[in-house]
């Protein structure tokens, strides 16, 4: 039986109040479990390698802030058993120091929004760091940091930078849904954290 993720990343003992809260929406649980099956361990990994998978993740979760709650170390260990050198691994948690900011920001076409613009820094990877990710992370870390932070400033010139470093349509879409499926798991995660941290009756009546 595979490990379900949230409940590891969580703590979640079997049979213990979390466990429950979660078992009362069993398709959610299995939908989400699933979803990290499919990116993080697919049979075929087809454009995206395995090890690029967890750098997005290890880059992600860092950005996130998700270092405190074991989420960001747990995909280091991903990647470190997807064949990453210590090198690779500290260029990427580098990419990430590099790129902390708060968001989201950016700016929406002009309109009603337009009062909600926000300036912020554009997203790059510093030149060391770039030339030892190689040339398809750095380009998919810019696109994640986007993402995470500036989702309002997407456009064909930023897809045109991934397509430039060699990802190939379906490649930028796996790497957009996994951007996405981590701020999902984090949230998830973050969330039950907090119930964790309740009275045993108060998280029961939260379900």
């Amino acid at each position: 039986m595979t490990l379900d993720i949230i409940d590891r990343l969580a703590g979640i003992e079997p049979g213990s109040s979390l466990d429950l809260v979660r078992a009362e929406r069993p398709a959610a649980r299995d939908n989400a479990q699933e979803s990290h099956l499919a990116l993080f361990a697919p049979a075929d990994p087809r454009g995206v390698s395995l090890l690029e998978r967890h750098a997005v993740a290890v880059f992600v979760t860092t950005l996130h802030g998700a270092g405190s709650s074991g989420v960001a170390d747990h995909y280091v260990s991903e990647l470190t058993a997807a064949g990453a050198s210590d090198g690779l691994v500290a260029a990427v948690l580098a990419a990430a120091a590099a790129g902390a900011a708060s968001g989201p920001y950016g700016a929406y076409p002009p309109g009603p929004l337009s009062a909600e613009d926000a300036a912020g820094p554009e997203y790059a990877v510093p030149a060391v760091t770039a030339a030892a990710l190689g040339e398809r992370l750095a380009a998919a870390f810019a696109h994640a940091h986007l993402l995470v932070f500036r989702p309002r400033d997407a456009s064909p010139a930023a897809l045109a930078a991934l397509t430039d470093a060699g990802w190939s349509v379906d490649d930028i879409v796996t790497l957009s849904q996994e951007v996405a499926f981590l701020s999902f798991q984090l949230r998830v995660v973050s969330g039950l954290a907090t119930l964790a941290a309740l009275p045993a009756d108060t998280t029961r009546s939260s379900s």
